[in-house]
């Protein structure tokens, strides 16, 4: 190559690693998949997959959540719920839209996808600088729930990557109670030992909820609030969202009675959103933070949420990474995805320039609907 092409080689290479991606106004462009480099008949094939993998969750998700949790000593439906429909869905390519199915703007429970908002706010909490990651919590609230020896240890790393062990009863419910061992008498599940702070990976929605809680007590209000002023609205979200707690977790904040929200559906409550919210969610992290030109996000906080756990190399601050024992085989080991019960997910995939949002998938596809999706590119 002379010197000339390789001047032009450079330039073009660089023209096109710099091109910026789209941000949907109110309404949101469609383009055909080859426009951008992807077979439109791959795509939809990849889209009849997922509709015709839909999640075997009750559609009434009350009877799908007793169902799924039922076993657990003293379980109670806490917060609300709301009856699912079918599959939906968005692939977003460049922040184009290149495939829909379903009602893309019906707002559904999303489960555990919940965690990875409650984890951004976090970020918005860290990068004001009201916390440091590795400072035990104990520091910052004293009002007993990180008091004993074996609480006091818990740092704010612990608490998002699930490894926290906190042992307590959190609104009604306690920790060896959320997804107990089976076949235990609730007597052994009460002296069971249990791993110091920091010594393994639990996923516990009881510790969840500590850590709305834990932001809550230091931001001084209300997490929702926070998320829709700091990230929602930016980035054009509808009004559609609500984000729920339970009866039993309200509280006094400086005179108001608030909400301690919830990091999943568990006992109900979490994150209520459409598809279209989630892919502007994906946008938003798949542009390191920036939207348009705004940072909203520090990119430092989404570099952190992508570290794996020491205790689970499938998990970071509440996102889960494509590693580990969770590895979708033949994709890149850099995407990263929030997943919920019933087979919610938004998916990030940073090598494509792709946003995925699968709503009541079966969860044991979402590798291959991904894998037929990357394997769509021309």
């Amino acid at each position: 190559m002379n010197s000339l092409k390789l001047i032009v080689f450079v330039f073009l290479s660089l023209t096109v690693n710099a091109q910026e991606l789209y941000f949907p106004g109110q309404d949101w462009e469609e383009r055909k998949p080859e426009s951008l480099g992807f077979s439109n008949e791959k795509i939809k094939e990849a889209i009849q997959f997922a509709i015709g993998n839909e999640n075997s969750v009750d559609r009434n998700l009350k009877n799908a959540i007793i169902s799924a949790f039922g076993y657990e000593p003293g379980f109670e439906i806490k917060g609300p719920t709301k009856p699912r429909k079918g599959p939906n869905g968005l692939i977003i390519k460049d922040g184009y839209i290149i495939g829909k199915w379903g009602d893309v703007s019906r707002v559904d429970m999303t489960f555990s996808v919940t965690k990875s908002y409650l984890s951004t706010v976090a970020g918005l909490a860290y990068q004001k600088g009201l916390f440091n990651l590795n400072e035990k919590i104990n520091t910052y609230i004293n009002d007993g729930k990180f008091s004993s020896d074996h609480n006091k240890e818990i740092t704010w790393h612990h608490l998002l990557n699930q490894s926290s062990q906190w042992k307590g009863n959190l609104f009604g419910t306690f920790d060896w109670a959320d997804r107990p061992t089976r076949n235990l008498s609730i007597e052994e599940l009460k002296t069971q030992e249990i791993a110091k702070p920091g010594k393994a990976y639990k996923y516990n929605d009881v510790r969840v909820n500590l850590l709305s809680f834990s932001l809550l007590k230091i931001l001084e209000e209300p997490l929702p609030e926070i998320l829709k002023r700091e990230i929602m609205d930016p980035i054009g979200a509808s009004s559609s969202w609500r984000w729920y707690g339970y009866e039993k977790s309200k509280l006094n904040l400086n005179g108001s009675v608030v909400s301690s929200v919830s990091g999943g559906g568990h006992f109900g409550g979490g994150l209520f959103i459409n598809s279209l919210d989630h892919a502007r969610f994906g946008l938003l992290f798949l542009n390191k933070g920036k939207w348009k030109n705004k940072l909203l996000l520090s990119p430092n906080w989404i570099e952190l949420v992508q570290v794996p756990s020491k205790n689970n190399e499938s998990y970071g601050y509440m996102w889960w990474l494509n590693k580990g024992e969770r590895k979708w085989e033949s994709l890149p080991e850099n995407i990263y995805y929030g997943a919920g019960f019933g087979g919610n997910y938004v998916v990030v995939i940073p090598d494509y320039n792709l946003v995925i949002v699968a709503r009541w998938i079966d969860s044991s596809k979402i590798g291959d609907f991904v894998k037929k999706i990357v394997d769509s590119q021309l």
